[in-house]
């Protein structure tokens, strides 16, 4: 392995798997909110009320350290390892594009069985449509890619900004006593349709498993297609800034290490102050449901995005040494089965849960949390290395191969 930054191999690029690791990791810390209880509560931890301090702190770290920051970085790893996919099957003499055709349909599938069966959080699905689109613009240059995905991603949450302000300046006078009486009542007609939501979800996951699938059959069985039109803005032009940053050459060496630290220094200061200052607005507000709406779908993506490259660019520079001890092995194994871990944290984490496993669902606050945060990793941690040494691929990585080669491929090592 060379000393390079990036830690570049002769055939993967480390530090490829070790963000994708990290990534991996992170969402989990997110996502356990929508496991846990009622979706909603992945955007406020008030959504029926006040809840203790501590899960107010508790919220408030995982959304200035994780909340969209892992999403982007998971988002550009993505279509990264699109491009570097294609070119090592045209390096081979065989269909690069055809092949990745195929591979983003599988993935489809693999989304929407994830909704189906398991859980609505679902974001292959987003990936599988976003990447189709970002297909036939993989051969642009490198500062192309990137003027077009910076460009989308602006005028997407820029114009989202602007459509849901009036509501949360609506929201801001209920707060301060101000509000008129048609203010307050759409207020009130808003928070019981999250709440009546809420309670439908709840119901499913409390079903029994055919009874939970039957529901989302009843219910919406396109919800996959819907929440991945409505995220377009987000997924489609960071997957273009994840082409970009593979092909200027970002996480294999391309890049001096001034140019890296100072993408590492300025993306995660700025975007923290961003992050903090946001904080600093909807904290003592208690996180009201308007707000957090406007900011999870809109109003933070910039200083997601901008922490998503601090991060990325920090791990480029500490690939090298990172993966020369035992938790940077670690962790890079668990990113090169991120499939399966991402995957396998849904099972673990809906059997917990949900009414066909220990029926734990909206028993714990965000506090309470942590613990099946750590558990999750922990056993990420702990598989994927052996694993990674009896078998050439993870267990889904391997059977999705095998679906976009139609044939049943080695996997023992």
């Amino acid at each position: 392995m060379t000393d390079r930054p990036g830690g570049a191999t002769n055939d993967r690029i480390g530090s490829l798997d070790l963000i994708r690791g990290i990534a991996v990791l992170g969402i989990l810390a997110i996502n356990i909110g929508g496991f846990a209880g009622p979706g909603v509560e992945t955007v406020s931890p008030n959504y029926m009320g006040r809840v203790p301090a501590a899960d107010e702190w508790t919220f408030a770290a995982t959304f200035l350290l994780f909340e969209g920051k892992m999403r982007a970085l998971f988002t550009m790893l993505f279509g990264a390892s699109m491009v570097l996919f294609i070119e090592r099957n045209e390096a081979n003499g065989r269909p690069g594009m055809a092949l990745q055709v195929r591979r983003l349909l599988w993935l489809a599938l693999f989304g929407y069985l994830h909704f189906l069966l398991f859980w609505w959080g679902d974001i292959l699905f987003f990936y599988a449509l976003a990447g189709m689109l970002a297909l036939p613009l993989r051969r642009l240059r490198p500062a192309l890619l990137a003027a077009i995905g910076i460009g989308v991603f602006t005028l997407w949450n820029v114009q989202g900004i602007v459509q849901t302000l009036p509501g949360v300046v609506a929201e801001e006078r209920i707060l301060q006593g101000e509000a008129s009486p048609a203010e307050i009542a759409a207020d009130k007609k808003l928070t019981g349709q999250f709440r009546d939501y809420a309670e439908r979800e709840a119901a499913g996951i409390r079903a029994g498993f055919a009874e939970h699938v039957r529901m989302k059959l009843a219910d919406d069985p396109l919800e996959p297609l819907g929440a991945a039109i409505e995220w377009l803005g987000e997924t489609l032009p960071l997957i273009l800034i994840g082409m970009a940053l593979y092909g200027s050459g970002f996480f294999s060496g391309g890049w001096s290490r001034a140019a890296l630290r100072r993408t590492a220094a300025l993306g995660v200061v700025f975007g923290g102050a961003i992050a903090l200052a946001l904080l600093a607005w909807v904290m003592p507000r208690h996180f009201p449901l308007r707000a957090m709406g406007m900011l999870s779908h809109y109003g933070s993506a910039f200083e997601h995005l901008l922490m998503a490259a601090g991060y990325a660019a920090a791990l480029v520079i500490a690939a090298p040494r990172l993966l020369a001890m035992r938790i940077g092995a670690r962790i890079d194994a668990a990113g090169k089965m991120a499939f399966s871990n991402y995957l396998g944290t849904t099972v673990l984490m809906t059997a917990l849960f949900n009414g066909w496993g220990l029926g734990l669902f909206d028993r714990f606050g965000p506090l309470e949390q942590v613990p099946f945060v750590l558990l999750g990793w922990a056993l990420m941690l702990a598989w994927s290395k052996p694993w990674l040494t009896r078998y050439r691929r993870g267990p889904l990585e391997w059977l999705w191969r095998c679906l976009v080669e139609w044939r049943l491929l080695p996997n023992r090592r």
